[in-house]
């Protein structure tokens, strides 16, 4: 079923698998972390970003296929990416940046690739803020101009395609369903007993439910882990996937496509401390997966255009990050 698109979030729906297989991801607008030596928490989400169809636009854009969503961010702007099933139902999400997968840095393909765990777990895996590096750390998604070898997949495969392909399969029906009624009957039990429920693990071995084009180039280090699948091959509808694309444009080239002015204007650093915006952590990492990624030598933005004697990164100076909120688990 085509994804459905507003300008908040992408909307995957899968009626013919259940009907709470229901997920939402949005695009969350955010300041850079400094790309120096420290490790950040969470940086909050300074609203959304707009997203539009390209079908929209077409007739004054390039070779965008009418289903791709185009995502527009201003130069050395920073990402971060929510999924949220309001049912808590499971699925599996791959996300390819620039044609490179996000989680391991290899090239990505159409197959999910369950022995090498190229993917992640929804609602495990709330957030992701930037290419995986290792155990603890990812580098934040920062929007840079394709050419200079700013993009993470420039760097790793000398091209960059200029795209963030989200590809979302849903557990199978019956395995949720299986699964709710299970849980019903606990809950009933447990009600007729007058007794409070303590968490217990789910059936199956699953766990409780916790300017031009541009690319993504790795920013400043952030504290995040990348939680490993808990679901069996086997439970998931590989048949009912489905996939987004979203082209990411520079916000300054918005108002020559779309006829409007950009949604917002570029935030800085200064703003961010001027407001006293809280960082976050997610402290639960007991899933975290263990080894370090392709991502883990990249030069970062920074380190880029130190080479070509560049500062791609304005007024985003270093400074000692506020104790931060916790949050999860």
């Amino acid at each position: 079923m085509p994804v459905t698109t507003t300008e908040s979030r992408l909307e995957f729906v899968f009626p013919a698998v259940h009907p709470d297989a229901r997920l939402f991801i949005t695009v969350h607008r955010t300041l850079r972390v400094p790309d120096d030596d420290t490790s950040y928490g969470l940086p909050p989400g300074l609203g959304s970003f707009q997203l539009t169809d390209a079908g929209q636009v077409r007739s004054r854009a390039g070779d965008w296929s009418p289903g791709d969503v185009l995502l527009p961010m201003w130069q050395a702007e920073a990402a971060w990416f929510s999924f949220s099933a309001p049912s808590d139902y499971p699925f599996l999400v791959r996300m390819s940046v620039g044609g490179v997968n996000a989680v391991t840095g290899d090239d990505f393909t159409d197959e999910v690739d369950f022995t090498g765990e190229d993917y992640f777990e929804v609602p495990t895996q709330p957030w992701l803020d930037g290419f995986r590096v290792d155990e603890t750390t990812v580098r934040q998604f920062v929007a840079m101009p394709l050419g200079k070898g700013y993009t993470a997949a420039e760097q790793l495969t000398g091209v960059d395609d200029a795209a963030v392909r989200i590809q979302v399969t849903p557990l199978k029906g019956e395995t949720w369903a299986r699964r709710r009624a299970a849980r019903q009957a606990l809950q009933q039990t447990v009600a007729d007993c007058g007794e409070t429920m303590a968490p217990m693990a789910a059936p199956d071995g699953a766990m409780p439910e916790p300017g031009s084009a541009m690319g993504m180039g790795a920013g400043g280090s952030i504290t995040q882990s990348v939680a490993v699948p808990i679901e069996p091959k086997e439970n998931w509808a590989i048949g009912a996937q489905s996939h987004a694309t979203l082209r990411i444009i520079n916000s300054m080239q918005w108002q020559t496509l779309t006829g409007t002015p950009p949604h917002h204007a570029p935030p800085t650093i200064t703003e961010y401390q001027r407001h006293g915006y809280p960082w976050f952590e997610w402290y639960d990492d007991s899933l975290a997966r263990q080894g370090s990624s392709k991502f883990a030598d990249l030069d970062t933005v920074k380190q880029v255009g130190d080479k070509h004697g560049e500062q791609p990164l304005p007024d985003n100076p270093s400074f000692p990050p506020p104790t931060p909120h916790i949050v999860g688990g």
